[in-house]
């Protein structure tokens, strides 16, 4: 018997015992994305161990249902680092997801853009990233499956199955490199002059941490930025949360077509 075995029971008695295919994690301001799904909302705090997601703009919801056809989980909601200062926050959301049956998990983040050709508005899939803030998920873990290699980390065929749904929906997506941030404050302008140096194009404070433990726990994994400001020193934009949650939208409108279409063309 699992270690999550009641929470697993709990989680099927209210939503079935049907094997989930995927599993999507929603960033700041994308949470009403899981009432597309038709299905059973099961709170987190319902949830013995789940995270207290506390960020305004999230919805901390467990979803499981039908959605484009394909039977999903949607976290409607994550906990990040600096909530907590841990950064497996996310770690028994997704060892559940693995024991709920899904092969694999879309992450999706708001974020910032370092490349004035991705205003706010746009997305960006996740090509490769850059966990700037030295921080792993995986310290601590006794096994020597915490040697986990990340050449691959953002799964190949999601990753052009993705760019093939957002050609078929007429939505621009170009790929490029995340920087994980620790957040909760916004990097300065030096900080955004380093990571454009470094190769990134997109800084934020999530999605990396679930990265490595998608990747240790055998799931594949894609990710999608919705641009929600220009990097700091970019443009004349104020940053702040209310201007991330404001702008999301925007992005998620592109976002939920583009996830649409892949769910419906998933093999």
């Amino acid at each position: 018997m699992s270690k999550n075995a009641e929470l697993i029971s709990l989680i099927q008695a209210r939503a079935g015992r049907e094997p989930v295919q995927l599993g999507l994690v929603l960033g700041s301001g994308l949470g009403h994305l899981a009432d597309s799904v038709d299905g059973v909302a099961i709170p987190y705090a319902d949830l013995p161990g789940f995270p207290h997601a506390g960020v305004s703009g999230h919805n901390p919801n467990l979803v499981i249902g039908s959605l484009e056809g394909r039977r999903v989980a949607v976290f409607g909601g994550r906990a990040h680092y600096y909530e907590a200062g841990n950064p497996a926050a996310m770690r028994l959301p997704l060892e559940v997801l693995v024991e709920l049956g899904a092969q694999g998990v879309l992450l999706t983040n708001a974020a910032g853009s370092l490349r004035p050709d991705m205003p706010t508005g746009s997305i960006m899939c996740l090509s490769d990233h850059i966990n700037f803030s030295g921080l792993n998920p995986l310290i601590g873990e006794a096994t020597d499956a915490r040697f986990v290699p990340m050449t691959d980390a953002h799964d190949p065929h999601y990753r052009a199955s993705l760019t093939e749904a957002a050609a078929q929906e007429g939505v621009t997506m170009p790929h490029g490199i995340y920087a994980w941030y620790s957040g909760p404050s916004f990097e300065t302008p030096a900080e955004i002059r380093a990571l454009k140096i470094l190769g990134s194009d997109a800084v934020g404070m999530s999605t990396v941490p679930e990265v490595i433990l998608a990747r240790f726990l055998g799931l594949r994994v894609a990710a999608i930025s919705t641009i929600t400001n220009m990097a700091a020193g970019m443009s004349a934009e104020k940053i702040s949360h209310e201007h991330t949650k404001a702008m999301a939208p925007i992005g998620a409108a592109k976002l939920e077509k583009v996830l649409r279409r892949f769910l419906r063309d998933l093999t």
